[in-house]
């Protein structure tokens, strides 16, 4: 039995490429574009949990500053330092702790923002095989 596209003309055969390739195309495009949205979506996700590691950075530092510094200027003028010098060393060390647990979740977040969790790795494979059938094609 012979296949009935080997007697079509080379006309048809060409205009149902054309038509294949350009229905490829738009399938490729909105594969693209939802691929593109899910990972917006999970750029988003990392954005907010950089945020809220910022206001929490933010807010830690405005509430517990004056607690913590005077709590633990009190601890080292009790164990003999001048009160300038306690509120000094105190501001630091409470400034350092509260800067390392800021940089740990900003640093979450933005790990979500990596470049390669951006790829469009299923629309770029899918377009490498479609290429293929169509280099097959022709």
């Amino acid at each position: 039995m012979t296949d009935p596209k080997s007697n079509a003309p080379l006309s048809e055969l060409i205009g149902g490429l054309v038509a294949d390739v350009s229905g490829l195309l738009r399938k490729e495009i909105d594969l693209a574009k939802t691929e593109a949205s899910e990972k917006v979506s999970k750029a988003l996700g990392g954005i907010e949990v950089a945020v809220v590691g910022l206001v929490l950075a933010i807010g830690a530092v405005g509430v517990l500053l004056s607690a913590l510094v005077s709590g633990l200027a009190a601890l080292l003028v009790h164990n003999g330092m001048t009160q300038t010098g306690a509120s000094a060393l105190s501001a630091l060390i409470v400034a350092v702790v509260i800067g390392a647990i800021a940089w740990l979740l900003v640093s979450r977040g933005l790990a979500a923002l990596r470049g390669s969790n951006l790829k469009l790795d299923r629309t770029t494979t899918s377009l490498r095989r479609d290429v293929d059938v169509v280099k097959e094609k022709i």
